[in-house]
């Protein structure tokens, strides 16, 4: 499947994800020119003026949604798919076709009832209304999506900045206050492994154990975090993933190193 994906012109560009380079054209373009319609309905003379500029860029930033919805699909297969940014980035390419249809409708429109009316007429002034609604959703929509790819992309990696912390020193322990060199239980446990009846024991969102490859793993911290959803990894609560896992990722170097920093322990 990764021979394929790496022939896609929508896969990469100088090794580079493409997604991310023209999503960049998509949450510009595509707000810019739908504002700015907006104020064409409501000002007459801004559309005379900057109408078929308008209607320009809404054309290129519709083309962008396009090939940022198949550049998305194509990272996907790599690193996971976060749904809702899946769902509203495959309508918003059609939200903007619309709104560039009733957009140059509402130009023709508006140009010929000033040129033989010297006024708008009533057909362009419902048509008008129709664009600026469509534009508001637009707007509304390449936020949300914007928004929900900034969420996956960069949620597991911005931590909230800790306290600085000043330095004390730290009083040396006296004879009966030295620190028992035994194991915890838990210390103890995760050098011997589990076994699948504790895993097993550990299958709600609140504590989410799972295995891959004969290794155990807490993933609840990962829940809310996984790119592809929640319930990919809800799924896997207190049961063996190794199949979906590598059904999912097939050998993927991401998902492998995501997953290794929630290891505690061996199977037994």
């Amino acid at each position: 499947m990764l021979t394929a994906l790496e022939t896609s012109i929508f896969d990469s560009i100088a090794g580079l994800p493409l997604h991310p380079l023209v999503v960049h054209f998509v949450v510009v373009l595509l707000p810019v020119a739908a504002l700015g319609l907006i104020l064409e309905v409501i000002a007459p003379k801004l559309a005379d003026r900057y109408g078929w500029l308008t209607i320009l860029v809404l054309a290129v930033g519709t083309a962008a949604a396009f090939v940022s919805q198949q550049a998305g699909e194509a990272l996907a297969l790599r690193v996971g798919e976060p749904q809702l940014h899946a769902i509203l980035g495959r309508i918003l390419p059609w939200a903007a076709v619309a709104l560039f249809a009733v957009a140059f409708i509402w130009l023709i429109l508006h140009r010929r009832a000033f040129k033989t009316l010297g006024h708008r007429s009533a057909a362009s002034n419902v048509i008008g209304v129709v664009a600026a609604v469509l534009a508001l959703i637009v707007v509304a929509l390449t936020v949300v999506v914007a928004h929900q790819g900034a969420t996956a992309a960069w949620a597991k990696v911005m931590v909230p900045a800790q306290p600085t912390v000043s330095a004390t020193p730290t009083p040396s322990p006296t004879p009966s206050e030295t620190p028992s060199t035994s194991p915890t239980p838990s210390t103890s446990a995760s050098a011997a492994g589990y076994t699948m009846a504790e895993v097993a024991q550990h299958a709600t969102a609140t504590s989410c154990w799972t295995v891959v490859n004969a290794q155990v793993y807490d993933v609840t911290d990962w829940i809310n975090l996984h790119p592809g959803g929640s319930d990919k990894i809800l799924g896997l609560c207190g049961k063996d993933g190794t199949s979906a896992f590598q059904t999912q990722h097939n050998g993927q170097s991401s998902p492998e190193s995501e997953l290794s920093q929630f290891l505690i322990g061996p199977l037994r």
